[in-house]
């Protein structure tokens, strides 16, 4: 069996977690440190935070920006759940917009459409590794118009004077979009270091800060740790030091930190990044050189002007294809012992959106995408050979189910 995306870990991260473990130093310390420099020097925004998902990281800064019940977030309809979900634990109500038509992102244009006087946050989702159109969507929350319509209601939300725009990067880290890496094309971009990303700490996530001035991102640095542990005024860490016990509850905060043995793999990781992201652009040329011979094929664009992916997910489109066929080559292609997948189902898909009043008929161009869309195993290790089992099953697949 072909395996979809398992983990890369190597040597050299299997000896960093054994010396965390080794260290007497097993939660979140120095290493932890080390690993958001790390991070802030990669991407190039002002400050990073690391924690134990993304998710705990979307929620962290919506929380931090006062997002509340009666609030609106503009998120895309194709996302995985997580994106939707942190909105709905504030309170606050996930308007869902559609994708572009020949783009699985987020469409500027239906953001636009979806501002209200209520919206506090757009969070566009970078899917597969692709960066969002980040200058438009900047350039559009600023705005005279735009700007007008923001009713700010605290005093973080008075100081930036717009909607706040939080990249969900879960698939991006090391894309770039006009030269510039993910992590410093927003105000904040999150991070996800989940078991299957192209860089894992087999649970984990990360906050990049990026806002302008006059906000001070070291000190909503500090602010975000202290509401990451419990509400706690020191970290464990700076509680270790002589006469250094004794700490304060500033508020009712969450356990949302990171360890030191998980950053240590990110460590290790991040040390192999380029290499890692050379080998996955390698796997999606050779699946492009293949299938674009084939006149029921859409490939992906991973390289389109001015962008370049962190080449995290290779889909392919089957043009003309509806869910039923889609899902008939997906069975044939399993049956030949290689695993694939569908990235994801749009959120109005789902029961729990559907059943709040989601309609999947208002988001066409993504129930369109999701239709034909099948994801294809893309891993560190994966061998030139697998790549082209891989190849010759879909083909396979597709001209057994479309004939």
């Amino acid at each position: 069996m072909i395996p979809f995306s398992p983990p890369y870990i190597s040597q050299d991260a299997i000896d960093a977690v054994t010396k965390v473990l080794q260290s007497g130093w097993i939660t979140t310390g120095p290493v932890t440190k080390a690993f958001e420099q790390q991070l802030t020097d990669y991407c190039g925004n002002r400050k990073t935070l690391c924690l134990n998902s993304a998710t705990a990281g979307l929620e962290l800064v919506l929380r931090w920006f006062g997002v509340k019940e009666g609030d609106e977030v503009i998120i895309p309809a194709y996302t995985y759940c997580a994106t939707a979900n942190v909105v709905m634990h504030c309170g606050a109500t996930p308007v869902m917009v559609d994708s572009c038509p020949d783009d699985f992102n987020i469409s500027v244009e239906h953001i636009r459409k979806a501002i209200t006087p209520k919206t506090k946050v757009i969070v566009p989702v970078d899917l597969f590794g692709i960066p969002c159109d980040y200058k438009e969507i900047n350039a559009l929350v600023n705005e005279e118009a735009i700007q007008k319509l923001f009713k700010p209601e605290n005093e973080i939300q008075q100081k930036l004077g717009r909607i706040l725009v939080m990249s969900d990067a879960a698939h991006s880290l090391g894309a770039t979009y006009f030269g510039k890496k993910t992590g410093s094309l927003t105000d904040i971009t999150v991070f996800s270091f989940h078991a299957v990303k192209n860089l894992t700490t087999s649970e984990g996530g990360a906050i990049a800060l990026n806002l302008p001035l006059p906000f001070d991102c070291d000190a909503i640095y500090a602010q975000l740790n202290i509401s990451s542990l419990h509400g706690q005024s020191k970290d464990a860490l700076a509680k270790s030091v002589k006469k250094g016990w004794r700490y304060d509850v500033l508020e009712a905060g969450y356990k949302m930190n990171m360890t030191d043995i998980l950053a240590a793999i990110g460590v290790s990781q991040l040390k192999e990044y380029h290499d890692i992201m050379l080998k996955r652009k390698h796997i999606f040329s050779l699946y492009s050189d293949a299938f674009k011979a084939m006149d029921w094929a859409v490939l992906p664009q991973h390289e389109p002007a001015d962008k370049c992916s962190s080449f995290h997910v290779y889909n392919v489109k089957i043009k003309d294809a509806d869910e039923s066929l889609r899902d008939a080559i997906i069975d044939t292609i399993f049956e030949k012992e290689v695993a694939v997948n569908v990235h994801f189902q749009p959120l109005p898909l789902l029961k729990f959106y559907k059943d709040n009043g989601y309609n999947i008929q208002d988001v066409p161009n993504a129930f369109s995408h999701y239709a034909k869309e099948i994801s294809l195993p893309v891993f560190f290790t994966m061998t030139d050979q697998q790549v082209q089992e891989v190849i010759d099953t879909v083909i396979f697949a597709v001209n057994k189910n479309r004939n």
